[in-house]
């Protein structure tokens, strides 16, 4: 009897997208290509950082000629930050994104976002996470209550289930037949908010968010 093989282990990932100061007028338009392309928008909010803040944000391009410029533009007005989830979501946003350069984009690839909304070399409408641990370290920047982890699915997604939320409810249960409050359910929500396991520490917010 041929044996069955295991199923595969399928993630899904996230990534950081933004957009930038000069194209948040067309917010509204963006997020439905980005939802019509199969990302779930996860977390979102819509900030003003300081150029020290940019600074921090695009610390792997400091030295760099154009670095001043940059955090400058990124600075210059509110923009919009993303947290944009699917299978493979990093390699997907970087190809709806297109070249970095707005100019050559315009040229070679001039479906892409980048190529719609960019102007140049600079400013070129909209941000995505290089690699994963890229994608890690800005949505902590942008996002510092939120717990990174890949989604798990199929097999995965049982055998998380059975190692990390199975038991805990199971507590929130046990200790909710013996407490017997008026109103199971709220009693049951709060309790397992109290009691997560998995709640992160929370870093020190640097976001400035936009009056």
């Amino acid at each position: 009897m041929q044996a069955l093989m295991p199923e595969p282990q399928i993630y899904v990932e996230r990534t950081l997208a933004i957009i930038k100061p000069d194209v948040i007028n067309k917010e509204v338009e963006i997020e439905d290509i980005i939802l019509r392309s199969g990302f779930t928008i996860v977390q979102k909010r819509k900030l003003q950082l300081s150029p020290e803040q940019c600074s921090n944000f695009y610390v792997e391009q400091y030295g760099k000629m154009f670095f001043p410029n940059l955090t400058a533009y990124m600075s210059s007005g509110p923009l919009v930050a993303m947290v944009l989830a699917r299978q493979k979501a990093i390699s997907h946003w970087k190809e709806l994104l297109g070249p970095s350069s707005s100019i050559v984009a315009k040229e070679t690839h001039p479906d892409c976002l980048r190529a719609i909304y960019g102007t140049d070399d600079l400013r070129n409408g909209l941000h995505g996470s290089a690699n994963f641990s890229s994608a890690e370290r800005e949505i902590r920047f942008m996002f510092p209550e939120v717990f990174i982890e890949p989604i798990p699915t199929g097999q995965a997604a049982k055998d998380y289930l059975n190692l990390y939320v199975i038991p805990t409810l199971l507590k929130g249960l046990t200790a909710l037949s013996k407490k017997k409050p008026a109103d199971p359910f709220i009693w049951l929500a709060d309790w397992l908010i109290e009691n997560n396991p998995n709640t992160p520490k929370l870093r020190q917010n640097v976001i400035v968010e936009e009056p």
